[in-house]
Order: structure tokens, then C-alpha cells, then sequence
């Protein structure tokens, strides 16, 4: 397909554009290359999008590991254009399918507040639909606004398969009008954002793993079509494969059975599928081991109270030692008030140490929770300050991703990590954390 000369002008700006920020040392150049490409052609995803099959994913948490997953399993399809790196906004879609014009699919992680449009722009063949939970409220905004964005703009696209989390009560409201639904009973740890129903605000009447609304009995759990447990991943017919994933917690597992069920959607074999999640390991830096000196780090990210329960309970308690940092930056949000919804009563046995820019805030919060704690504001310091062995680190967005730019400027080596996985393998963009300003890697 010949593109429009001012998308081939775009294209031909982004590409010098991309040079310039490597040139300068200041990243690999992908998202400013979004921003200059949009900025010279507001229609460029569109045509970028046109004639590919498109699989978007979306939620609160779990979006960069999804995607990943979903890319790999739909891997016998041809070519998969995706992040690699989390950049879930305009310029990174946009940097994305710019650079994998050839790739005949397109898996794309998407922020919440960003899908309507890019469903617009894209037209998907499937819509992921993950969580829906409390986020940095001055940065995102009220949940059930949210929701709402979603749901008008599913309205628009009823051709899309929507591919839903029916145990989430908000996603399960976006996507309950919609005439192409698979359920999936992917879990919902965090419950405490769905407490009242989003259509008529009644309460939420939860019985085992039902629920329904107390002021609309008609909306209620749907009954999922894929399903999971501890070894195992169910499917529509009689469906059911082993499921062992290089990534760890229940939530992951969830991901992964959305994940199977998407490609399924696109025309992959379910145990072709669900043999491919398996493969995903290591994502966007999260999981990953490092040897630095005498020890040897494994880090997570949490961003908000859902994503740190999960996180929390990835905790290897066994581990030497352990290390949270947290940052009050604008992408983490500056309002650190939900310190206080995290149940850190859960290391009153194991000593943490406090790090971050807000380690005093942290610290306060651990210190009501009675878990043994110091405060060494420096994450690097922190880990330094250890006994040789095994340290888990627990951080939030900038936190995280400074003490990533930090570790790889020390010379820390990837290890392999029994609880982990095989090396991830990369497709579609590669952004530097320096490079990625609106990139989201939740």
C-alpha cells in the first residue's frame, strides 16, 4: 500500500528525528519520532494501522506482560508488531507500527484513558480487557469516569471481539453491552474499587465468586468461557492444556489465560497459545535478576494498591533481604495517600528497608504496619548496605525505573533466576527509559 506524501513525509521526519536522539546520547530516538511523526500527520496510526490484524490490551495493571504474552502467541499468525518496552501512549503506538510496517499483526498495549481513540484510529479485531482499579487519581482520574470512556467508545466498534475479565466488576460494565464478549475468569485480587455498581450505584453483592448488583439483579458475573487454576488453563468445547508460566503470581496467571484467549480469537490454536505464554519471561525489567557485587537482585513493579498487593504477594520471603522504594513524581502520582490501603503488615517477620525519594512517607506506613524497617533514601545505598545474598526490590514507577538506569550504569550482569524464565525475545520498539517520557510500563 503507497502511503500519502505527507505520511511519507512523517515517516522521513521521524526517521531524522530518531537519528538526532541517537546521536546526541539521548536514546534510541522511537517516541520523539512519534511525537514529530503525529505532529506532521494527526492521521498517520490510521494508515499506519490499515490492513493489519489488531489486538489492543488495556487495564489498570498487568497491560506490558499481557502484551507480551499475547504477542507470543500470536507468533504462528506472522509477524507481531508490539512494544517491547511498555510505551503505551500516541507517540509509542505510533513509533511502533512505524518501525514493523512489514509485520501483518499488530498486539498493542494501550493506557486506559487512551482507547477510545486508538480503537478509532485502529479499528481492533479484539479488545483485552483486564482491570479496571484506582490509579494516581491527579494523574489518571476517577475510575468511574474511566469506565465510562470505555464504554462509549466499545460502543462505536461493535465488529470488535472483546476479550473480558467477568470477575472484574468494572471491566465486566464495559464491556456487558457489547455483542461479541469472551469471558474470562481472569481473578480480582483488589475488590476494593467495585464495591458499589458503576451503572446504578447500588452495592455489589459478592457470594464465592459471584456477584451482582443490589440495584440491577440483571447485571451480575457473567459465566466465563476460558478459566484457570494452579496447573491448568480451561477453554470453550471441553478445552484444557497445561499452563506453566516463567513469570510468577495468580495474577500472571489470569494475564496469561486472557492472553490464550485473545489469540484464540485471532485464529491460533488454543494449545498452540497456551504453550506460547509460557515462553514470556522478563518484561520491560520487572522479574529480572541482576548480579551486582555480592548480590544478586531481583526487581518488581508496583504502581497502585491493586499492583502492589499482587507484587506483595511475589515477595520471596526466603530471600536475605528486601528493599521498597518509593517515588512521589508526577508519573507516580504525588499523592501517596494509598501507602495506606497496602497491607505491609504482611513483613511484620522480614526487615525492609525504606527507600525512595519518600522512604520517610514509606517508613511511617511501616512503622504503623510493625514491620521492622530502616530508611536509606538511596535505593543503590540501600541495596549496597545488605548482607551478601539475595535482595527483593519493590518500587514504584520512577523508582523503579531510575534504579534500572542505575544498576545497568554500575555493570550489573542479567542472571538466570530459578524463579524466572527463559531470556525475553524482542519485537517492535526497543525505548530507553530516557527515551519513553509517556511510556507506561504497568
Amino acid at each position: 500500500m503507497r502511503l500519502p506524501l505527507r505520511t511519507r513525509a512523517a515517516l522521513a521526519a521521524a526517521a531524522s528525528a530518531r537519528w538526532a536522539s541517537r546521536a546526541a546520547g539521548r536514546g534510541k530516538g522511537s517516541m520523539i519520532g512519534g511525537l514529530v511523526a503525529e505532529k506532521i500527520d494527526p492521521q498517520i496510526m490510521s494508515r499506519l494501522a490499515d490492513c493489519r490484524r489488531t489486538v489492543l490490551i488495556t487495564g489498570t495493571n498487568g497491560k506490558s506482560t499481557t502484551t507480551r504474552m499475547t504477542a507470543a502467541a500470536l507468533a504462528p499468525l506472522g509477524d507481531v508488531a508490539t512494544q517491547a518496552d511498555g510505551a503505551n501512549m500516541d507517540a509509542g503506538i505510533i513509533a511502533t507500527l512505524s518501525l514493523t510496517r512489514g509485520a501483518p499483526v499488530a498486539a498493542l498495549e494501550v493506557d486506559e484513558l487512551h482507547v477510545p481513540h486508538v480503537s478509532d484510529a485502529t479499528d481492533p479485531e479484539v479488545l483485552v480487557l483486564l482491570n479496571l482499579s484506582r490509579d494516581q487519581l491527579d494523574r489518571v482520574g476517577e475510575i468511574n469516569h474511566i469506565e465510562r470512556r470505555l464504554r462509549e467508545g466499545i460502543a462505536r466498534h461493535p465488529d470488535t471481539t472483546l476479550v473480558a475479565n467477568c470477575d472484574d466488576v468494572l471491566v465486566t460494565s464495559a464491556a456487558f453491552d457489547a455483542p461479541d464478549v469472551v469471558w474470562v475468569a481472569a481473578g480480582a485480587g483488589w475488590v476494593g474499587d467495585s464495591v458499589s455498581c458503576p451503572r446504578t450505584g447500588e452495592s455489589i453483592v459478592r457470594r464465592g465468586e459471584d456477584w451482582y448488583s443490589s440495584g440491577d439483579p440483571g447485571f451480575r458475573r457473567p459465566q466465563p468461557q476460558w478459566w484457570f487454576d494452579d496447573e491448568k488453563v480451561y477453554g470453550p468445547d471441553g478445552f484444557q492444556a497445561p499452563m506453566t508460566l516463567a513469570v510468577p503470581g495468580r495474577a500472571n496467571r489470569g494475564n496469561a489465560t486472557q492472553a490464550i484467549a485473545a489469540a484464540v480469537a485471532m485464529g491460533v490454536d488454543p494449545a498452540t497459545a497456551a504453550a506460547a505464554v509460557g515462553t514470556v519471561g522478563e518484561v520491560a525489567g520487572r522479574y529480572g535478576s541482576v548480579q551486582l557485587g555480592p548480590h544478586r537482585i531481583r526487581t518488581l513493579l508496583a504502581k497502585n494498591p491493586a499492583g502492589w498487593q499482587e507484587a506483595l504477594a511475589m515477595i520471596d520471603q526466603d530471600a536475605d533481604s528486601l528493599v521498597i522504594a518509593v517515588n512521589g513524581q508526577v508519573p507516580d502520582g504525588e499523592d501517596l495517600s494509598w501507602l495506606w490501603d497496602v497491607r505491609f503488615e504482611a513483613f511484620e517477620t522480614m526487615k525492609v528497608i525504606a527507600a525512595g525519594e519518600r522512604a520517610s512517607d514509606l517508613g511511617v506506613r511501616l512503622l504503623y504496619a510493625g514491620a521492622e524497617h530502616t530508611t536509606i533514601p538511596d535505593p543503590v545505598a540501600a541495596i549496597a548496605s545488605c548482607p551478601p545474598g539475595r535482595v527483593e526490590v519493590l518500587a514504584n514507577y520512577t523508582a523503579f525505573r531510575d534504579l534500572g538506569t542505575a544498576l545497568e550504569r554500575l555493570g550489573a550482569t542479567p542472571v538466570e533466576d530459578p524463579r524466572s524464565s527463559p531470556p525475553r525475545q524482542s519485537s517492535g520498539v526497543e525505548t530507553t527509559r530516557a527515551d519513553a517520557p509517556d511510556g507506561d510500563t504497568r
